[in-house]
Parts: structure tokens; sequence; C-alpha cells
């Protein structure tokens, strides 16, 4: 039986809430997918890595976890940038899947259970629009098909708008033939070079939202326990998939939303109207997959997220810390038998405290906290053991590094080899810098040789000269390798 201690901020009802699913011990899990028009940007990024932790949470807890990401590739967007590309719109979408996958796998997300298309769930989604109309809160007009708002009284409980504010703000847009402004159309009439299907109002394509309305409820059942997204989608999307759904099973549709909090840019909401969308496949020619994985965790999923050039840095200094620490573990105590006995300093307390932090709303950077007391009692016992029973510490540091890799599976983080990350690392770091390695090699073999004779006076000179050229020497029981060092 899944532990029930697991607690999640409620959108619905703005209030953290126990996590009580319908089934126990499985977790039905819906989160809206890209528009396959164009690259994913940054900010798609993170709301994707961020559920894929809530996954990976929820499966560590033992729960049985039901995870549906749809892929829109049916779209005005999608349209739009076909005829500018002049692709067919299906052609066009199913190469930014593709594009989607490849860009993704980098940030290690685990694969949803089922990743459903629009276009391929047009019955479902007929089915349930016919359901509406028959209903009476749906109609018929000049070959779209559009839902009633007013038929539906508890039409943004989620969002907590006011429907006067609403109507106020909203206008009947040109070639719409809604009766009022802020009815939404589940299904469109055709138009010339569109794609299109059959059904009971002649030849159109499905409006967005009713699309995860049908698919979800395909896969996951009527009424499901989580449904998320980013926080942009609350209104419209997620208002109108809430009155669709309900409207057509008479049923609750999500008990538990979950929304991901905006990413700005050195303090501008990041947004295509000011030009300042950062794709997720150029910012990872910039920096290390893992470390942009590290950042976005590094803030709550429900906060604000700001990005820049200086918090990118500081991940990627603070991950070469994290693995600096596990090579120097792997190097002391990897494969050795120190046999039964006590540990030093609780180790167990770090799993712990990581385990309370992700109860509470998969608080990551809380999570990252306990960790980093982990990582630095790790080097405590590493660099200046405050005991001297070799074996209580090597039991230690292995205990510890055990809790690692139990974390590791949570956050999608440390999972590398610790030397072929840093070495990668320092190539990337090498490049930037325009450090020749060559000369490097030959400081780093004559510093050897000062060493080995004893002449530590040169040896200090040529650890200062490296110094100089942005290389910083270390030192352990396997012997001296470097990196670049931090920018003064």
């Amino acid at each position: 039986m899944a532990p029930s201690s697991i607690a999640l901020f409620n959108t619905l009802t703005m209030q953290k809430e126990p996590l009580v699913t319908a089934e126990p011990g499985v977790v039905r899990l819906y989160v809206c997918g890209p528009t396959v028009y164009s690259y994913i940007h940054i900010g798609n990024a993170r709301t994707f890595t961020s559920f894929d932790v809530v996954v990976r949470y929820l499966r560590y807890r033992g729960y049985r976890v039901h995870y549906v990401r749809n892929y829109t590739d049916v779209d005005d967007k999608i349209i739009k940038a076909a005829h500018e590309t002049g692709e067919e719109p299906v052609a066009l979408a199913g190469r930014f899947v593709k594009i989607f996958q490849d860009d993704t796998r980098a940030l290690h997300l685990v694969e949803p259970d089922v990743a459903p298309k629009v276009s391929e769930h047009l019955p479902e989604i007929l089915r349930i629009i016919e359901t509406l109309v028959a209903k009476g809160v749906a109609y018929e007009s000049q070959g779209d098909v559009y839902f009633s708002v007013s038929s539906y009284p508890e039409y943004a409980k989620l969002s907590k708008r006011k429907l006067d504010d609403l109507c106020a703000g909203e206008r009947v847009q040109p070639g719409e033939q809604k009766r009022e402004p802020l009815d939404f159309a589940l299904w469109k009439a055709a138009k010339p070079g569109e794609p299109s299907w059959d059904s009971p109002w002649g030849k159109g394509r499905p409006g967005w939202h009713i699309e995860c309305s049908a698919m979800s409820a395909k896969y996951l059942g009527e009424s499901f326990d989580i449904h998320g997204g980013a926080l942009d989608l609350i209104f419209p999307h997620h208002e109108n998939e809430i009155a669709q759904s309900e409207a057509a099973s008479g049923k609750p549709f999500a008990k538990y939303w979950m929304h991901c909090g905006f990413l700005d840019i050195e303090g501008a909401k990041m947004s295509k109207s000011l030009g300042n969308v950062v794709r997720l496949r150029d910012a990872l020619t910039r920096v290390d997959a893992e470390a942009l994985r590290f950042f976005f965790l590094s803030t709550h999923y429900r906060h604000p997220l700001h990005f820049s050039d200086k918090a990118i840095a500081d991940s990627e200094y603070r991950l070469e810390y994290f693995y600096e620490t596990l090579r120097k573990v792997d190097e002391r105590v990897g494969g050795k038998d120190f046999g039964q006995g006590p540990l030093h300093g609780e180790p167990g307390r770090f799993l712990q405290e990581f385990e309370a932090a992700m109860d509470d709303d998969f608080n990551c950077p809380g999570a990252l906290g306990a960790l980093s007391g982990l990582f630095g009692l790790m080097n405590e016992l590493t660099d200046k053991p405050p005991v001297k029973d070799k074996a209580l510490v090597g039991r230690t540091l292995q205990a510890l590094r055990d809790t690692v890799r139990k974390v590791s599976s949570v956050l999608g983080l440390f999972e590398d080899d610790p030397t072929q990350w840093l070495l990668r690392r320092r190539d990337r770091a090498v490049k930037e810098r325009g450090i020749d390695v060559a000369q490097v090699e030959r400081l780093l073999s004559e510093r050897n040789e000062a060493r080995k004779s004893k002449n530590f006076a040169e040896a200090d000179r040529l650890r200062s000269e490296l110094k100089g050229q942005g290389v910083e020497i270390m030192d352990t029981v396997a012997g001296t390798s470097w990196k670049v060092a931090a920018p003064v």
C-alpha cells in the first residue's frame, strides 16, 4: 500500500491537500503536452521536467502511476506554420514530434505510458461533442459547434475569474458564429487548405480544448486524480476542459490541479512578442543538459524561475561540485568491503529529510538542500575524517553513496559516471575559455616530477602558473587531475 503522506497544492481549492487517489496505490495523471508547430522553449522544458519528477517520486513512493502526456498535432498554429513552410500540416506536426522527442531526451524525461495525438483520436472527440450537443449544452452554427458557457453554472471555478469581467474582455471574432462571447469552439468547419475530417456537422476539425477531455477520458477515465500543465493553461484551456468534461459526463473531472510557474529571462517573462524566447535545443548548445535540469529543479515548480547566464553558470558549477564529490567517494570506497557495523553521523537522516521535502508538494529545492548536507558529510569524510576508524568511514561513505543512487532515481540527477561527466564538463569549459590543453598537460607533468624530487617550491610555482591560466589542480588518492577554474 502506498503511503498517504504526500501533500500537493491544488489550484482548484488554492490549498495544499493530502493525496488521496480514487484507487488506493494508483495515480492517474494527465499532463498537457506540446503543440507541435515549432521547437519547444525552456519554459516548456521546465514544465515537463517538473512533472517528470512528480511521476518519478510517486513511483518511488510505491504508487502505480498511469502517466498520459498528449501531443496537440491539430491546431491553428500548426496550420499557420505549415502555410509558411509549404508543408502539409500533418507532416509538419510529425516532424516536430520527433524534434520534441530528440530535444527532451537529453533532459532524461521518463516516457509517458501513453502519448496520444489529436489526429489519432477523432472518434473519441466526436463522441464527446455529440454528447454535449444531445444534452443541449453545445450547439451547431454553420458547421461550427460551440460549447454554451452559460449552461455550465460552475464555469471559472478553477481560474476564480468573474464572468462579468470575462464577458467584458471577450469579443466575438470575425468568422465566429457563436451566440455568446465566452462560448468556445468544440468543432470548426473546414476551410480551404486545412486538414479536415467528416462529422455530423460537415467536414471540419476539433477545437483546441476538446482534445484533452476526450483523450484523458479514454486513457484515465471520466474522473481521474491529477491534471497538470503550465500556469498559462489555467484559463481558458483548463477551465474549458472542466466545463465540457463535467457537462458531458455529469462527474467531477480531475480531483487535483497542478500548475508550473512561469520562467522569465533577466527579469522579463519569456514571451514571443518580446523576442526573448530561448529554445531548448539552443540552450543545450550552451549548457550541459543535466545542469539545465538541475537549474529547473532549483526553484519550486509553482514559483517563477529566473533564467540568466549567471544562474545557468551557477548550476553548472554546483553540479560539478556534486560530481567531484562522487568521484572522490567512488575512488575511496568503490567495490571495497568494510564489513558490518555502525555508521558515522546518522547518514540515514538525509534520506528522511529528502523524503520530507518531496512529500511537501514535491519541494525539489528542499530536497536539494538535504543533499547539500549529505555531500558536505561526504567531503568531510574523504578530506578530513573526524574519526580514525577507516572501516567506519568506508561504511558511512558507502551508505551515503547508496542514498545518492536512490534520490538520483527521483531527481534524474547524478546518474552519470562522475569521471565521464567531469571530462565532458572540462572539455566544454576548455573550448569556451581557449585553454591550451597540451601546455596544461606539460606543466602538470613538470609539477609531478618536481613533487617526486621533493622540489615543493617549484611545484608551487607551477601550480600558480596554471592557476593564472584558469586551471585548478586537484590532488587525490587516485592521482592528480585538473579542471577549468570558476571565473573570478
